[in-house]
C-alpha cells in the first residue's frame, strides 16, 4: 500500500465511521498520511483523529479509537495504533509495503522529472524584476511521478527575492518544487515598496568556478540560515562529500541495471526481507521521499530535499553489495525484488537532482 492508497484508505474508514452513525462530521477531502514522528510508531502516522476532534465534539483519543478497528480491517494494514494525543500510527504487511512502494516508484518513471535525466541548469537562472516562472504541470503523464501530490494545487506562491545569486538558485529550484505538489511559484525580483519573501544568507563567494552542479550543491544543501562554503569540497570524489555519494549512488543503481541485464535478469518488485543488510532502512527513506518533497515546497527549503537525498543514497550503499548473485549463485525472485528496490532508489535519486537542477549521469 502506498502513501496515496493509504490516504485514501483513511478516508474510507472516516465515511464507514460517518455511514455507521458512529461519527457526525463532514469527511474531508484529503488525509495527510506521513512517516512516523517522535513518539511515533509504524511505518506511516495520520493526524486525522485531531483534523476531525472540534467537529466532531469529541476528544482526539475517542475519535482515533473509533477510527482504529476500520483501517484494522484493510487489507495489507498489520496493525494499528494510537500514540499522544491521538495519532494513528499504521503498521503495514512488510512484504505488501515494500512492493507496492517499489511499484509505484517505477511506475511513475514515464515522466522526465520521475527519470531524471536532468540537463544541468544554469546557475544564474535569469529571472527579471517583472518575470516570472511557472512550475509544470504534476500531471505530465497518466501516472504522477513518485512524491508529486495535489497538496498545493490552484495555489500561487511569489517568491520575491534580492539581487543575489545564492536567492536565484533558490527559487529555482523552488519552482520545481512546488510544482510537484501541484502549485505555482512566481519569481521576482524586489521592487521598491515591495517586501522580500526569500533571502537566504548569501555565499561569501562566486561559486561558478565549481561548475553548475557542485556550486547548485553548495548553495542548496545549507539551511537558508546557514551560510554556504565554497570550496573545493564539493568537487571532491570521495565519500566525505555529500554530492559524490548521492551520483555515486545513482550511477550504482544504473549499473547494477546493466550489470543484471547481463546475467540475464531484470528487475521485479517483490518482498525483501528487513534482514537483508540496508534494506529496512532504505525501504523507508524512500517512503519518506514525497513528505521531503512537500516539507521543502512548504517551507521553501529545497535542502530538506537535498538532505533527504543524502540520508537515501547512504541507505542504497549500504545495500547495493546484496543486489547480485555472488559467485556461481544463480539469479533468484529475491536478486529480482532487490534489484528493483535498487532502481527505485535510483529513481528517487535523479529525480531528486532533477528537482534541485543538478544532473545525474548513468556513469560516475
Amino acid at each position: 500500500m502506498t502513501p496515496v492508497e493509504l490516504s485514501r484508505t483513511v478516508l474510507r474508514a472516516v465515511r464507514c465511521a460517518v455511514d455507521e452513525g458512529e461519527l457526525s462530521v463532514a469527511v474531508p477531502a484529503r488525509a495527510v498520511v506521513t512517516p512516523p514522528g517522535p513518539g511515533g510508531c509504524g511505518d506511516y502516522a495520520t493526524n486525522i483523529a485531531l483534523q476531525l476532534a472540534r467537529p466532531a465534539g469529541r476528544p482526539p483519543r475517542q475519535v482515533a479509537e473509533i477510527l482504529r478497528p476500520h483501517l484494522s480491517r484493510t487489507a495489507g494494514v498489520a496493525d494499528v495504533e494510537i500514540t499522544g494525543p491521538g495519532f494513528l500510527n499504521i503498521h503495514l504487511e512488510a512484504a505488501t509495503a515494500t512492493v507496492a512502494l517499489v511499484r509505484e516508484i517505477l511506475d511513475g518513471r514515464t515522466n522526465g522529472h520521475a527519470n531524471g535525466h536532468a540537463n544541468g541548469h544554469a546557475i544564474d537562472s535569469g529571472h527579471d524584476s517583472q518575470g516570472s516562472h511557472e512550475g509544470h504541470s504534476s500531471h505530465e503523464s497518466q501516472r504522477a511521478p513518485y512524491g508529486h501530490t495535489p497538496t498545493l494545487t490552484g495555489q500561487v506562491i511569489p517568491l520575491r527575492i534580492p539581487y543575489d545569486i545564492r536567492a536565484e538558485v533558490v527559487a529555482d529550484s523552488l519552482v520545481r518544487i512546488v510544482a510537484t505538489q501541484g502549485g505555482r511559484a512566481e519569481v521576482g525580483h524586489v521592487r521598491a515598496g515591495e517586501a522580500v519573501t526569500l533571502r537566504p544568507v548569501p555565499a561569501p563567494e562566486d561559486p561558478a568556478p565549481l561548475g553548475a552542479d557542485a556550486a547548485r550543491w553548495a548553495l542548496l544543501h545549507p539551511a537558508a540560515h546557514d551560510r554556504p562554503r565554497i570550496t573545493a569540497d564539493h568537487l571532491a570524489q570521495r565519500e566525505s562529500n555529500p554530492l559524490f555519494r548521492v551520483r555515486y549512488a545513482h550511477a550504482r543503481a544504473r549499473a547494477l541495471t546493466r550489470c543484471a541485464a547481463r546475467l540475464g535478469f531484470h528487475g521485479e518488485p517483490g518482498d525483501v526481507p528487513g534482514d537483508v543488510p540496508g534494506a529496512e532502512v532504505l525501504v523507508r527513506e524512500l517512503a519518506g521521499y514525497p513528505h521531503a518533497l512537500s516539507a521543502a515546497a512548504a517551507q521553501h527549503a529545497p535542502d530538506r530535499l537535498a538532505r533527504h537525498l543524502v540520508a537515501t543514497a547512504d541507505a542504497f550503499l549500504a545495500f547495493q553489495p546484496t543486489v547480485l548473485p555472488l559467485g556461481d549463485e544463480k539469479p533468484s525472485a529475491a536478486h529480482r525484488a532487490r534489484l528493483a528496490l535498487a532502481e527505485a532508489a535510483g529513481t528517487v535519486l535523479a529525480g531528486g537532482l532533477s528537482l534541485l537542477g543538478i544532473s545525474a549521469p548513468d556513469y560516475l
